[in-house]
Order: C-alpha cells, then sequence, then structure tokens
C-alpha cells in the first residue's frame, strides 16, 4: 500500500514548551508532502523526522495566529540557502499575503523560487487543492479569528490486475487499462469475461481530518464524516471548559464528542495547553466518549 502516513512536528498551543513545539504537521501522500500549519521550529522537526525538503510543495495555513505560522519565514530561508527552484504554494485565510510578502522582500529577496500564497474563505467548504493523489477540502472552524481546518481525500485507485487471468486469456496490453477502468474483455471467440474476474479491488481510498484551533462545533461534523483519522484540538481539560469557551478552544471531551458524532475510526488530541504538564487527564476524559483516542506528540508518525 502506497504511503498516507502523519508526521506531528508540533502539538502544543501558542506557548513553546519543554514538551511541545507550535501546531505544525505533514501528510505524506504516496511520497508527496503536505505541511499542515508552521508555527516555531518547525524546519528542525522536519529534519528531526528525516522529511525531505524537495518533496514539500504545498503549505496549508488554518489561521493567522503565531503560533500556526511564525515558523514561515524560517523556512522560505533555508529552502532557499538549499538551492530550492521550483514554486512553493501556501493556502492560507485573507492577509497572510500582507504579512509575509514584506518579510520575503526584505530576507529573501534573492529567492531562486517563487512563493505563492492562494487564499481561500473559511466560513466556506470547498476544495482548494486537487490532483491525481489527494484532494484538499476546507473545514469552517469557530474561532476568534478566521479559521478552517482541512480534510485530505485520498483519490480511489484503479483496481489491481490478476496476472494469471490476463496471461491465459492472452488479454492484449492495450485492453489492460480499460479492464482496469471497468470494462470486460472479450475474447476472439465472442465470449465475454467481466472484469471482476480479471481484478481484484484497490485498497479503500483513505482519508485524513485536520481540525485546528476551534470552540465545540456540530457544523463540522459532516465534513469530516467517517474520516480514518481526525485530529481535533484539545487545548483543555473539563476543569478549564469555562476557559475553553471564552478563548474558542475546546475540551478533549468536546473533540471526542465530535469523533463520535462524525463516526470518524481514530481521534488524535492536540494543541495541548502548558498548563498541563501531563496530557494524560486530556486522553482519559475523551477515551471515557471516544475509546479509539490517541495523544499527539513530536516525532509521532501516524500510518492510515
Amino acid at each position: 500500500m502506497e504511503k498516507f502516513e502523519l508526521d506531528i512536528l508540533g502539538c502544543g498551543s501558542a506557548t513553546p514548551t519543554t514538551l511541545h513545539n507550535p501546531s505544525s504537521q505533514v501528510l505524506n501522500v504516496r511520497d508527496k508532502l503536505f505541511m499542515i500549519d508552521c508555527g516555531e521550529g518547525t524546519q528542525l522537526q522536519f529534519r528531526r523526522n528525516k522529511l525531505r525538503f524537495g518533496r514539500l510543495n504545498h503549505i496549508f495555513i488554518s489561521h493567522l495566529h503565531g503560533d500556526h505560522c511564525f515558523g514561515l519565514i524560517g523556512l522560505i530561508s533555508t529552502l532557499a540557502l538549499l538551492g530550492r527552484t521550483g514554486d512553493l504554494t501556501i493556502y492560507s485565510v485573507a492577509g497572510l499575503e500582507t504579512v509575509l510578502r514584506p518579510e520575503i522582500d526584505f530576507f529573501c529577496k534573492d529567492n531562486p523560487f517563487k512563493v505563492k500564497i492562494e487564499t481561500f474563505d473559511p466560513k466556506k467548504s470547498e476544495v482548494i487543492y486537487d490532483d491525481r493523489s489527494v484532494s484538499v477540502k476546507t473545514i469552517p472552524l469557530k474561532h476568534r479569528v478566521p479559521c478552517a481546518g482541512f480534510i485530505f481525500h485520498e483519490k480511489q485507485k484503479e483496481p489491481h490486475l490478476i496476472a494469471d487471468m490476463i496471461k491465459f486469456y492472452n488479454i492484449p496490453l492495450k485492453e489492460l487499462a480499460k479492464i482496469k477502468q471497468g470494462a470486460d474483455f472479450v475474447t476472439d471467440e465472442g465470449k465475454v469475461v467481466p472484469y471482476t474476474h480479471l481484478t481484484t479491488p484497490a485498497e479503500p481510498a483513505r482519508s485524513y481530518a485536520y481540525c485546528s484551533d476551534t470552540a465545540y462545533s456540530e457544523k463540522v461534523v459532516p465534513v469530516i464524516e467517517g474520516a480514518d483519522l481526525l485530529y481535533h484540538e484539545a487545548t483543555f481539560a473539563d476543569s478549564d471548559a469555562a476557559r475553553a469557551k471564552e478563548t474558542g478552544h475546546s475540551t478533549a471531551r468536546q473533540a471526542a464528542q465530535i469523533a463520535k458524532l462524525a463516526n470518524v475510526k481514530k481521534l488524535m488530541l492536540g494543541h495541548f495547553s502548558a498548563r498541563y504538564p501531563d496530557n494524560q487527564v486530556l486522553l482519559d476524559e475523551a477515551r471515557e466518549i471516544f475509546p479509539e483516542t490517541i495523544l499527539a506528540n513530536e516525532g509521532l508518525r501516524e500510518k492510515l
């Protein structure tokens, strides 16, 4: 099975600690790297995770709070020092161009590659990226500033040909593509061989949903329905639920409730407040509602 795996580079909240870096992660889809948020220290953790800078072409920024985007200019500068020439595209809510472009012009004025900034409307759920392997759709979130999450849908692959059957019927090479697309094969004698006899189903397409900073909102449920993995912020424990509501964040229990309502296969908690020296309390609270819950942590690589 081809790669569809998540690397956690940072899963803390606004204040960096010795336990966690600010938000950032990378989704590897068939050896193409997609970065989601880029807090301070992201490029260092990128190296620690032994990821390849040359395979990173797209970055998705959920919102313009510093712990989700302060790492961008450092990463761009490093990519220039490494001799990058291909374009880098950053997807963000409106405003990033105003903030980031002057930094690029000042610190990276001789950049050998273009940094393109594409904006999206955080109030809409719409496809903002699409290629042969994956599509990326926004998830409107409820925060103090315009904010959106992202859901990555892997494209369904074609069924696998059964080599022995292809050989048995002596099927010409030119017919194989049609069979993989669902066409039956007709022999020279006129016998119809159903494509289901010549192929086996491909592995199910996978999906990953990222819900960045957000207060509890059931509006995300239809968008993330059935995701293989949901990363949902869990900044606070239940004892700090009032603070979560005040700041536009969620508790671990609320994240678990969203996972349950959306029928996702697995929940990953992240964006931990610095007030908790041990995130086990968050995990315990979430598992009371949604047992298939794990904690994010720097260096974690989760294979879907």
